[in-house]
């Protein structure tokens, strides 16, 4: 199952744009992509699935205070999370673990949260993945950190082999950001919304 969609305005252009970044320095910069994920009631998902704009007025707000205590974003480490998941990028990933993040599951094609639509999983889908991601330790993770070969892949945002271990502590900080919000939706049953923006 492909986890990239060819359409516009979807995770395709995201991967598209990650792999252009590349090529200048303008685009590493004036780039910044942010993983965020929702967690949201049965009911809240069914009703944001009947009309998405719902999903906009959950998450934009004027003032950032009034920020969801539900959304949990992850920076920028969302793509180094997948890559220790299943050694693989986005852009080619068919592992299962992938979904944690991109589910193939969309809420609506046409709605552009800022790279792309956002994906969902359902409450029985969380409390599958959660058993999975609450086996990984650090030390799983660390074993497949290879910053030489996160660089030649390009997993965003390529500061892997300048930063060393930093950037791997970067990557768990937000893994562990990962976990608790699986662990707190599956506890409580709710549904889980991701996007970049």
């Amino acid at each position: 199952m492909s986890y990239i969609s060819n359409s516009n305005k979807t995770l395709g252009d995201t991967a598209y744009l990650h792999n252009k970044q590349f090529q200048t320095t303008k685009y590493i910069f004036n780039m910044s992509m942010i993983g965020n994920l929702l967690r949201v009631t049965k009911t809240e998902l069914e009703e944001i699935l009947k009309d998405s704009s719902l999903l906009e007025s959950k998450i934009f707000t004027e003032d950032a205070d009034d920020e969801s205590p539900n959304l949990t974003d992850i920076d920028k480490a969302w793509e180094g999370i997948i890559y220790l998941l299943t050694e693989q990028t986005i852009a080619n990933t068919d592992h299962p673990l992938v979904r944690v993040l991109f589910s193939g599951q969309i809420i609506d094609e046409e709605q552009d949260l800022g790279y792309g639509p956002a994906h969902f999983l359902t409450p029985e889908q969380v409390a599958e993945l959660n058993i999975e991601i609450s086996k990984i330790t650090i030390a799983d993770l660390k074993e497949k950190y290879d910053p030489k070969k996160m660089m030649e892949l390009e997993v965003y945002p390529t500061i892997w082999e300048q930063d060393g271990d930093d950037a791997f502590d970067y990557i768990r900080e937000y893994f562990e950001s990962l976990q608790q919000v699986y662990s707190d939706a599956t506890k409580n049953g709710e549904a889980i919304i991701t996007f970049l923006n």
